[in-house]
């Protein structure tokens, strides 16, 4: 095939159809084709003198006078106080001072004050205070310090948090992500000359110059446009690559895909619009997260079950039996040491770590380990759509292809392919070609007509041919063979249903030359057919949705693409067309509609398009508010901002660096359905934490109230360091459970700490009848000699309430029934229903082991104990026996009436929440929330405390609207230059 062309190319999304004459003699009707895209506005003057005014923050937004998004560019200059021939190294210095280096600053975090942030929380401080009691306080009545339970406490606690410690400092940061996507070089204007430069170097006034394939290095207007189209989808979400002509506005971190250009730079660093979305992503950074939030709240229980009992002992054994100093303290470290859940943070935390590495299976990277935790309770994942729910890739769909006249849709299609170049194509050419499946050549086009044509010879026939593709307006002025009147009516309309569906019309018509000269005339062109252009959906993402609605999450579409390509997207993956523009989240509903507020609104809505970074942000923000967990989902450096607002940020494969670094799940490959994996998973690991939560706190209650009645009723006094090595025992073996086999549960989980409380009460209660009528048969008779022939020390009875051997009994008891408990806790039956995972009942087997042993063989010489017979460890493990048993029933026995009453009460509330529209909620005092504040994120409070010591600074904005984005950076720079006047005038 030989071919000669003239290769014209259709206008980007973003511009509106021109309006087209018929070109027949008699005038006829304007046709307007109604084509789906932007309002284009001409450039206008500034309506007041550039050179005397100095704009205040209330002017900003003042159209009357100036309005610098279409401001001519002259007037730009006036106020940058430049000119094309750019700076000269004297003034780029002077403004590097006032407006700051064009990058965004990184924080650096002081590694020891982030290990010690591990032991500053209300359980460390309690064991932490323990620790000092052994060491500080034990040295009455001419006994030495405890050293033993001091070094102990010490080492539990430096365990607890090497282990957080490793963990956090392999945690990304999102702020050094956005900053690493800058583009690292930039050519200006400088002296005169032009030369490279680091990108950082950059000041409002410069001049820069970049092509193809550069990354944009600054926010600049446009002095010079060669056929220049700029891809932004990484920033506005948008999928076609926009052109931009002389005076637009280009976006730092945008991608030039075609063309090159000159402009002057009119913001820098932290105050692009790139800037801003990284401030955004750092602007929660001393929030309280969810799981901080019900730790807090389980450790309030178990310090206030601490506390009453502490209390209760310091009145009893001091006033009451006037206890000494030192023996009293002893049995106040047992309740310390034994009540604290010392281990809950890490213990999570490496349930977290675990079910981390799980997910990584399902390629899923998690960035933030107690996001797993959140995930689980997720109600609502609101998803960007473009390169997300879509494939970021324009095709042509084919099942809408329009026809005229006698040729097919193939024909259509291969005609099109013609007129479409395939060597550095643009986003348009690459559609048609792609739905063609062949290759054709084609030379370059000339964007100004907005159409591509090609003549080519037929090899069958030997006939030229001739082929034009374009926009609807333009093509059909050219038409003039077969052109009815009937033929430009259904045009109209079926242009005006693409433009509804959001579908980019692109037409196509079609010639014969007489002659065998390529530039001579034709028989003249015939409309043949009409291509509709989308970003279609990923195949897997209709039944993602799908899953996660059957899961209980709805989803919510959130994209700064346009309201009718959002609507057709939504009903191709069956998310419904309810959605509305952004414009309705500051305008609040249509007065007399059918929502009386925003946030009805916005629960309601199936998604909501033309939103900037603010807008999702708000919308996460104001679901929340409702008492909903978020996850969003996203893959560009404008969906950061919304990502680090949400519970649950979730960066798709593909995503930008500052995507990543903001989300707290990287997804490893394409398409949604990781996401399915990761809440199942997630479940699972939710039901992993629960069970442990309510182990923890039953073991609480059962220690502190067990060993406050032992004291009470029989002056028993239990050594404190057996009380640590329980402790230490237990909590060996519960970090098992991170990998135990459990069931997720088909809706989404939540923490129902009142069940969880209810049911430690009732174990732990249970738990120390067990342990009292133990001791109270061996004090009060003499049971065990008689039927067994146990002895202490060969009397049948033992020497008193402190007998050493007893000590050792209580002990072993204490520790086996004491971990037996979590195989009740994490079943839902009966515990021999459910099987354990083998690592969990392995660790059991081996603390039971290690328990027994030390009954059998101890008799350490710094602690109150002394090994015990065979006999007497069989009689526990048998007592032990009897007493598990009945665990289940107690478990049933609240099911059916405790647990049941909560439950009810629990779905009352909903009731009401979803009659009146308004979550049910607790005011919170301030004391709770500083409470909280304690779990905080750790980064959080390691932030906090280094900007108080100095050991770094961190970029703060008021987040603001950008749809007049341009106008805030250019007028701002111009009055900040007002302010200060260059002393070298080199405006």
């Amino acid at each position: 095939m030989s071919a000669s062309n003239v290769a014209k190319e259709p206008g980007p999304q973003g511009e509106e159809s021109p309006v087209v004459r018929s070109p027949s003699p008699e005038e006829k009707k304007k046709r307007e084709y109604k084509e789906f895209g932007h309002d284009e506005e001409k450039p206008t003057h500034a309506n007041v003198d550039m050179s005397l005014i100095e704009l205040k923050a209330e002017d900003l937004y003042d159209k009357e006078k100036v309005d610098l998004e279409t401001i001519v560019i002259e007037d730009v200059f006036k106020l940058l106080q430049c000119s094309e021939e750019g700076l000269n190294d004297e003034e780029a210095q002077r403004r590097i001072e006032l407006f700051g280096p064009n990058k965004l600053e990184q924080e650096e975090q002081n590694a020891f004050l982030q290990f010690l942030s591990f032991m500053w929380n209300p359980l460390s401080w309690v064991m932490e205070g323990a620790a000092l009691v052994a060491i500080v306080l034990s040295n009455g009545n001419n006994q030495p310090p405890d050293w033993e339970d001091f070094i102990g406490i010490v080492l539990l606690l430096f365990i607890n948090s090497a282990i957080g410690f490793y963990e956090e400092r392999n945690a990304g940061n999102a702020v050094k992500a956005l900053m690493d996507s800058l583009a690292p070089k930039a050519k200006v204007r400088r002296n005169g000359s032009w030369l490279e430069i680091e990108s950082s170097g950059l000041v409002p006034g410069d001049m820069i110059s970049f092509k193809i394939g550069d990354i944009v290095p600054a926010d600049c207007r446009l002095t010079e446009a060669i056929n220049v189209s700029i891809d932004q989808a990484a920033l506005t979400g948008e999928s076609l690559p926009q052109s931009k002509k002389l005076g637009d506005q280009c976006f730092s971190g945008s991608t030039c895909k075609q063309g090159e250009a000159e402009g002057v730079v009119i913001s820098t660093g932290a105050n692009t619009f790139f800037g801003r979305a990284a401030s955004l992503v750092g602007q929660d950074d001393d929030t309280t997260g969810h799981l901080q939030k019900i730790l807090a709240q389980i450790g309030s229980f178990c310090l206030v079950s601490i506390g009453i009992f502490v209390l209760a002992e310091i009145l009893v054994l001091y006033a009451g039996f006037r206890y000494s100093y030192r023996r009293g303290l002893n049995n106040i470290l047992v309740l310390l040491i034994g009540g604290i859940p010392i281990a809950m943070p890490t213990v999570l935390s490496v349930t977290l770590a675990v079910g981390a590495q799980q997910l990584a299976k399902h390629k899923a990277i998690v960035t933030r380990i107690t996001a797993i935790e959140e995930l689980a309770g997720v109600t609502i994942l609101c998803s960007d759509k473009t390169g997300t729910l879509t494939t970021n890739k324009l095709t042509i769909d084919r099942a809408t292809i329009r026809t005229y006249g006698p040729f097919s849709a193939d024909d259509v299609m291969l005609l099109a392919a013609y007129a479409s170049r395939t060597e550095n194509q643009d986003a348009i050419d690459s559609a048609v070609v792609q739905a063609l499946g062949d290759c054709f050549t084609c030379i370059p086009f000339n964007p100004v007509d907005k159409r591509t044509e090609i003549t080519y010879r037929e090899e069958s026939s030997g006939m030229l041919k001739r082929v034009t593709k374009g926009m609807t307006g333009i093509i059909i002025e050219l038409c003039s063979r077969n052109k009815t009147e009937e033929l430009e009516n259904r045009l109209e309309a079926d242009v005006e249903e693409f433009a509804t569906r959001g579908l980019r019309a692109l037409a196509v018509a079609y010639e014969e030359l007489d002659g065998q000269d390529p530039e001579g005339e034709g028989n003249g062109l015939e409309l043949i057919g009409l291509l509709a252009i989308f970003d279609p959906p990923r195949e897997d993402t209709k039944q993602t949705i799908d899953d996660a609605l059957a899961l209980g999450v709805k989803v919510k579409m959130v994209t700064g693409d346009q309201l009718a390509i959002a609507k057709e997207t939504g009903r191709r993956l069956g998310l419904g067309d309810h959605m509305y523009p952004a414009k309705v989240l500051k305008d609040g509903p249509a007065p007399g509609g059918k929502h009386l507020s925003l946030d009805e609104m916005i629960l309601d809505a199936d998604g909501f398009a033309g939103v900037f970074p603010e807008h999702k942000y708000e919308i996460v923000k104001r679901l929340q508010g409702l008492g909903h967990l978020c996850a969003m989902t996203g893959d560009g450096a404008n969906d950061a901002p919304a990502l680090s607002r949400a519970n649950v940020g979730i960066a798709v494969e593909g995503a930008t660096d500052a995507a990543r670094g903001a989300a707290d799940i990287v997804l490893t490959e394409p398409g949604l359905s990781t996401i399915v994996h990761a809440i199942r998973g997630s479940r699972v690991i939710f039901q992993r934490m629960r069970n442990y939560s309510i182990y923890a706190c039953a073991v609480t209650i059962r220690i502190v109230v067990c060993f406050a009645i032992l004291a009470f009723a029989f002056k028993f006094d239990f050594p404190p360091f057996m009380v640590l090595i329980i402790a230490l025992l237990n909590d060996g073996t519960i970090m098992t459970l991170s990998v135990d086999r459990v069931l997720p549960s088909m809706t989404p989980d939540s923490w129902d700490l009142a069940e969880i409380f209810a049911y430690a009460v009732a174990y732990g209660i249970y738990l120390t009848a067990s342990t009292v009528a133990l001791v109270t048969i061996i004090l009060e008779t003499t049971f065990f000699y008689d039927k067994f022939g146990v002895t202490f020390n060969g009397n049948p009875s033992p020497s008193g309430s402190n007998d050493y051997q007893l000590h050792m009994i209580v002990y072993l008891q204490v520790a086996i029934i004491s971990q037996a408990l979590i195989f009740v806790t994490r079943s839902h039956g009966f515990f021999f229903m459910e099987r354990p995972s083998v690592a969990l009942f392995g660790a059991f087997c081996v603390a039971q082991l290690v328990s027994s042993i030390i009954a059998a063989y101890a008799n350490f010489g710094f602690t109150q104990i002394q090994a015990i017979s065979g006999g007497w460890i069989g009689i526990v493990w048998v007592w032990n026996i009897v007493w598990f048993a009945p665990l289940d029933w107690i478990k049933f026995a609240m099911k059916a009436t405790v647990i049941k009453k909560l439950r009810q009460r629990h779905e009352a509330a909903q009731a009401a929440q979803a009659i009146t529209g308004v979550p049910i909620t607790r005011t919170q005092s301030r004391a709770a929330s500083i409470h909280e504040s304690l779990y905080s994120n750790r980064v959080s409070f390691i932030r906090r405390a280094a900007r108080k010591v100095g050991f770094g600074s961190k970029i703060t904005m008021k987040p603001e609207e950008l749809q007049r984005f341009s106008s805030i950076q250019a007028q701002r720079t111009g009055a900040t230059l007002a302010r200060n006047p260059s002393r070298t005038a080199a405006a």
